[in-house]
């Protein structure tokens, strides 16, 4: 029986000063590409999902990368779904460089964040794979990638607080040094003694923690104010206290040389040894050789889609979006996992991350004419997820959950 929507979750009113943070979040949000490269750990989620040839998967785009990665494992159809229509552009460019374009051509675009014939290769070779809507943002934006003094990396609103990130160390040398050594180790007791000898003293400085703590700035990263108060209300340093741990363990207990998540942002450009899979030769070439045509662009809401599809979905990627949905739209939200549950194959597993560790709104929905509580039409994995966190080369989500449906 297709799931149905019951009473809807009753909506907490925002303050006034929450209403103007998301006021300034969807302004941010509408009209401009928000993530560069994605920000979820693909290594952690091919455990957690286990893709098989059998699996067709929806995964919301965020940057594509990730989208990239899963389709190396050769599943049969991988559904990328954004309601950001920027989002699946440079999704659309990734796609159209895979087919178009030699892996140094690529690498250089997409690895470097700079390729010095960019606008040539554009609208010679990659504007005729584009989609209307993708043709009219990157026909504006093209020097993004052809800045021999900058990077395509420093561009978007992640990229912008990157840039800035720049700027700051620019005007703390010493600091700019230590951090520059600090990704040039290859073992984790040097790294471990560079960051508490010469990057900890230097860099939690009174106005790095006020900065983190703006709103303005959690929203240039993606972070609306839900999930921003989701964190305050879990450490006792608020969200300065929580990205210093999460760096801590980063640059603590994992190895920095194949962390390309943070090496990105802080050298504006990937290098050969330290990248997403996508971009190394072998599984480029594994892309280029038919992979790529697994992956459908779908510039809609995950409920639209789902609506309007009569595939059954076998692995859902869902990333953080329903925090968020969860304060302002918690209807929309039921529907959404409505949705989900109709669409899901008897043996489908779920995932999503969360900044809290134990999201309530997992509690609060109830769906089908017997209002059957969420929780119990799902099987967590706790201690798996649990396991795979601590190899969470990003590790800014306070949650990540693993739930299979159940029959």
């Amino acid at each position: 029986m297709p799931a149905t929507i019951s009473t809807p979750v009753a909506k907490t009113k925002p303050t006034l000063a929450d209403r103007i943070d998301q006021q300034v979040f969807n302004a941010i949000y509408s009209r401009a590409l928000v993530y560069n490269t994605c920000w979820e750990d693909p290594a952690v989620d091919r455990l957690a999902l286990d893709l098989t040839a059998d699996d067709t998967l929806l995964v919301i785009t965020s940057a594509g990368c990730n989208v990239l990665d899963y389709a190396l494992t050769g599943p049969r159809r991988i559904h990328a779904i954004d309601a950001n229509p920027r989002q699946n552009a440079l999704l659309e460019l990734k796609l159209a460089g895979i087919r178009q374009l030699e892996h140094a051509d690529f690498f250089a675009v997409f690895g470097h964040g700079y390729h010095p014939e960019f606008r040539d290769l554009y609208f010679d070779a990659l504007r005729q794979e584009l989609s209307p809507q993708a043709v009219a943002f990157w026909d504006r934006r093209a020097a993004w990638f052809g800045n021999p003094n900058g990077s395509f990396y420093f561009h978007g609103l992640s990229g912008i607080v990157a840039r800035v990130f720049h700027g700051y160390l620019k005007v703390r040398p010493r600091l700019a040094r230590s951090v520059r050594e600090l990704f040039e180790t290859d073992s984790l007791d040097d790294q471990r003694h560079i960051y508490d000898t010469r990057v900890q003293p230097l860099i939690w400085t009174p106005s790095v923690n006020w900065t983190l703590s703006r709103q303005l700035t959690m929203s240039m990263l993606g972070v609306p104010h839900p999930q921003r108060k989701e964190v305050q209300a879990q450490h006792s340093l608020g969200v300065a206290g929580f990205v210093r741990d999460s760096i801590e363990y980063v640059f603590r207990q994992l190895p920095i040389s194949t962390n390309y998540f943070w090496s990105v942002y802080l050298r504006g450009r990937y290098t050969e040894s330290c990248c997403p899979e996508y971009l190394k030769p072998e599984n480029f070439a594994a892309l280029k050789g038919g992979l790529v045509e697994r992956i459908s662009i779908h510039t809609s809401t995950v409920t639209e889609f789902l609506r309007g599809t009569d595939e059954s979905i076998s692995k859902f990627v869902l990333l953080d979006h329903m925090d968020w949905m969860s304060s302002y739209y918690p209807e929309a939200l039921e529907e959404e996992w409505a949705a989900i549950l109709d669409r899901a194959r008897s043996d489908a597993r779920i995932i999503f991350r969360s900044a809290h560790a134990a999201p309530s709104y997992l509690d609060r929905i109830e769906l089908g004419p017997q209002r059957t509580r969420l929780t119990e039409r799902l099987a967590f994995h706790p201690e798996l997820a649990q396991r795979l966190t601590m190899l969470d080369r990003v590790h800014t989500y306070a949650g990540f959950h693993i739930a299979d449906v159940r029959a």
